[in-house]
C-alpha cells in the first residue's frame, strides 16, 4: 500500500476556560490514502466538524486549541508549522468545503473575486488572469452562465449554486486533499446527487483525496473507500467501507446501520438509538457509548476501551467484541 497522504495520530482539540474543559476531539487516529475517499460519520456532536477544522488549523480561539497529536500531511507535521507556513498549505495543497456556504462565502465580495483571491494568493496570477480562470472553474463545476455568475454576489445564488461555487474555490489550485464538511446538507435530493457526482469527477480527474464528513450513511455508501465512525470525540470503528457496511463490529456502528430505512422490509417503526450524544464537557466514565448501549456491562462504565485491530485494517473501540 502507498504511503498515506495524511496521517492523524492522537489528535486532541479542547476548549478550555476557567471553569471547564470541553474535549471536542479526544485522541483521534486515522489515515487518508492518495486519491481515496475517507468517510467520517457519526451523530451531531460526535466531533466530526471539529476534527476537520483541526486538520486545517482553523479551531476558533482563544479557548479552542489543539493540545496534543500529530497531523502529518505529505510527510510534514502541520501542527509544527508557523501560521504563515500553514496559510501556504490552506487553499493550495489542502482545500475545504464548509458546512454552510452562505456563511462561508463573503457576502460583500463577488463570487469571481473570492475564487480569484485564491489564485492570486497561491498562483501569483494577475487579476485579469484570475478572473479568466475563475470563469473556467465555475464552468467546470456545472455553471452554464459562468461569465455572468463570476460577477454576482452569494445572495444572488441558490443553495446548490453556492455549494458549487465553494467547490470551485476549494479546487482552484487542484489540492491533493479536499475536506468536505456536510457538503450536501440542506440541499434537495437532485442537487445532492449533482454535487456528489461533481466531487467524484473532480477526484477521478485530478486524483484528489477526499475526507467526506456526513451523518448520511447513504452518501458514505456511494462515495467512500474507507470509513471512520466517531462518537464522543473518539474513533469507535475504522475499516474499509465494505467491511463497515457488511460486518459492523461496534455496537454504535451496528445501531447506526439498523436505523437506515430498507425499502424492501415491512417495518412499523425505524430502529433508533436511545438517549443522546453526551456533552463534550461532561463525558461519562468508561466507554462513552455505554449509557446508550443495550449490551453494556458493569465494566463498560468503568474502563475506557482501547481502539484495537480485530481484523486486518479493521479497528474497534469495544471490549465486548
Amino acid at each position: 500500500m502507498a504511503e498515506p497522504l495524511l496521517k492523524v495520530r492522537n489528535l486532541k482539540t479542547y476548549f478550555i476556560s476557567k471553569h471547564s474543559q470541553v474535549k471536542a476531539v479526544d485522541g483521534v487516529d486515522f489515515e487518508v490514502q492518495p486519491g481515496k475517499v475517507l468517510g467520517i460519520v457519526g451523530e451531531s456532536g460526535s466531533g466530526k466538524s471539529m476534527t476537520s477544522l483541526s486538520l486545517m488549523r482553523l479551531v476558533p480561539g482563544p479557548q479552542g486549541r489543539i493540545v496534543e497529536g500529530e497531523v502529518t500531511f505529505e510527510g510534514t507535521d502541520l501542527l509544527k508549522l508557523t501560521e504563515r507556513q500553514m496559510s501556504d498549505v490552506r487553499g493550495n495543497r489542502m482545500g475545504m468545503i464548509f458546512q454552510e456556504p452562505m456563511t462561508a462565502l463573503n457576502p460583500v465580495l463577488k463570487v469571481g473575486e473570492q475564487i480569484g483571491e485564491v489564485l492570486i494568493r497561491h498562483r501569483k496570477l494577475s487579476k485579469a488572469e484570475a478572473k479568466k480562470q475563475s470563469i473556467g472553474l465555475l464552468r467546470s463545476v456545472g455553471f452554464p452562465r459562468a461569465e455572468q455568475i463570476v460577477d454576482e454576489y452569494p445572495h444572488q445564488l441558490s443553495g446548490g449554486m453556492r455549494q458549487r461555487a465553494m467547490i470551485a474555490m476549494a479546487m482552484a489550485c487542484q489540492p491533493k486533499l479536499l475536506i468536505a464538511d456536510e457538503p450536501t446538507t440542506a440541499l434537495d435530493v437532485t442537487i445532492q446527487a449533482q454535487v456528489l457526482d461533481l466531487m467524484k469527477s473532480l477526484k477521478n480527474k485530478n486524483g484528489t483525496a477526499i475526507i467526506l464528513i456526513t451523518h448520511d450513511l447513504g452518501v458514505i455508501a456511494e462515495m467512500a473507500d474507507d470509513v471512520v465512525v466517531m462518537y464522543g470525540g473518539q474513533v469507535v470503528e475504522s475499516a474499509t467501507a465494505d467491511a463497515v457496511f457488511d460486518d459492523p463490529l461496534h455496537p454504535y456502528t451496528k445501531a447506526l446501520m439498523e436505523s437506515i430505512p430498507v425499502i424492501d422490509q415491512d417495518r412499523d417503526r425505524l430502529a433508533s438509538i436511545p438517549g443522546t450524544v453526551p456533552s463534550a464537557a461532561n463525558f461519562p466514565s468508561g466507554c462513552r457509548f455505554a449509557p446508550r448501549c443495550t449490551l453494556a456491562q458493569e465494566s463498560c462504565h468503568q474502563k475506557m476501551p482501547e481502539l484495537r485491530e480485530l481484523k486486518p485494517g479493521h479497528y474497534v473501540r469495544c471490549d465486548l467484541v
